[in-house]
């Protein structure tokens, strides 16, 4: 089974630090647009409009936009486009996203340690799980392969700066998923955007999708993405986040707990040694919390929280601190 944060067969937490959706969210004028979508007919099946919206956000030739169902769709198909063009090597980060390694698994692609000798190379940042920059971006950038950098939290980006230029970019595959910084996770849709010298793969992976990739939900929140009250809300969410994560970190540390760097809004934590022999996970999704541990991502005997508003802080602070008093 897939680790992933959120909702689960308890349904929906009252208080959910385990996956890192923008917590101001949902963004007003995305969720409306969302809901005010055209459900009753297919999309443009080239989505003339938005790949021209999306190609004029970010400075790039419309023909270098590449829709997915979904990052982790995207992250499958491209997998399977290197496979089956003699790729054999992948290169991951020591810590990462499960799925990167799950569809190189599938389609046979075999781990290196070095990234000069492999095939399909994957970055992300800010990174997950741990929010910071990735230690080899630049050496990664400049290899011969597929690279790609999954700019999943870019949008959530608190501090710091990605650590390509533009430069780089235009040699890397930047993968999109807006959902998270929207807080519509619910919402599937992405795209990528090919490297400056990346058409031929870029076909290939338009032949391999399905049709209509991009349902009509999606296409209203990827159209809603880059206009320009949206762009205002997104960044009026992240001085808030930023102020409820220095709220949280103290509220954790205070406790006890060691809280890593990171630049994104969510980190990675270690809890106090007495606590994390007894940390009981499921008496506290009883009460409505849920955390991600992190031994899927590479990181064991630590928890990753998203940024969360002041309510739920309150209501972890309380829960972990009848953890603590009722330990033996």
């Amino acid at each position: 089974m897939h680790a992933h944060g959120g909702p689960d067969a308890f349904g929906v937490p009252r208080w959910d630090f385990s996956t890192n959706a923008n917590a101001c969210g949902p963004c007003p004028v995305a969720l409306a647009a969302v809901q005010a979508a055209d459900a009753r007919r297919y999309p443009d099946p080239v989505y003339t409009d938005l790949r021209s919206a999306l190609a004029a956000f970010h400075h790039v030739a419309v023909e270098r936009i590449v829709f997915a169902a979904s990052a982790s769709e995207f992250i499958t198909r491209l997998s399977a486009a290197v496979a089956l063009a003699g790729g054999r090597r992948v290169w991951l980060p020591a810590l990462a996203y499960g799925d990167y390694g799950r569809a190189a698994r599938a389609w046979h692609l075999q781990a290196v340690a070095t990234p000069e000798t492999a095939d399909l190379l994957w970055l992300c940042e800010p990174a997950s799980p741990m929010g910071g920059a990735e230690a080899w971006a630049r050496e990664v950038a400049g290899q011969g392969g597929v690279v790609v950098l999954d700019r999943a939290y870019e949008p959530l980006r608190l501090s710091g700066a990605c650590s390509l230029g533009a430069d780089a970019l235009d040699r890397v595959w930047q993968l999109w998923s807006p959902n998270k910084a929207l807080g519509m996770t619910g919402v599937r849709g992405a795209y990528a955007i090919a490297p400056l010298q990346g058409q031929p793969l870029a076909q290939t992976l338009a032949v391999m999708a399905p049709s209509w990739p991009l349902g009509a939900h999606a296409v209203a929140m990827l159209t809603a993405w880059v206009q320009a009250d949206v762009r205002q809300w997104l960044a009026d969410s992240r001085e808030q986040l930023a102020v409820w994560k220095r709220a949280q970190i103290a509220l954790l540390e205070n406790a006890g707990w060691r809280c890593l760097p990171s630049d994104a809004n969510y980190f990675c934590a270690r809890a106090p040694q007495n606590v994390d022999e007894v940390l009981d996970v499921a008496r506290l999704r009883a009460k409505g919390i849920k955390l991600r541990e992190t031994t899927s991502l590479g990181l064991p005997q630590h928890w990753r929280l998203s940024v969360q508003p002041p309510d739920a802080q309150a209501a972890l602070s309380a829960a972990l601190t009848t953890q603590q008093e009722n330990s033996p």
